[in-house]
């Protein structure tokens, strides 16, 4: 797999929010709320902590952990 290009910016809070909204209705996060001093919290599991992250870089940092994971995990289908 060809790693994607670096980025030419800074990620967006709009980036980070589009993003937050898709790991929560997919349930890989159980909620992710933007404070109003930018950062945000996030709770992967109804019983677990809530982690504060500090801005949408982290959020999307989050969001590969996440995606790693879950493509890591699952089975090769071709």
């Amino acid at each position: 797999m060809i790693p994607p290009p670096p980025r030419s910016s800074e990620p967006t809070v709009a980036e980070a929010d589009a993003w937050a909204e898709v790991l929560v209705r997919r349930r890989l996060l159980h909620a992710a709320v933007l404070t109003p001093t930018g950062q945000w919290l996030v709770q992967e599991f109804p019983d677990g902590p809530v982690r504060v992250l500090a801005g949408p870089a982290d959020v999307l940092a989050l969001t590969a952990t996440i995606q790693h994971r879950t493509r890591s995990t699952r089975p090769e289908s071709r």
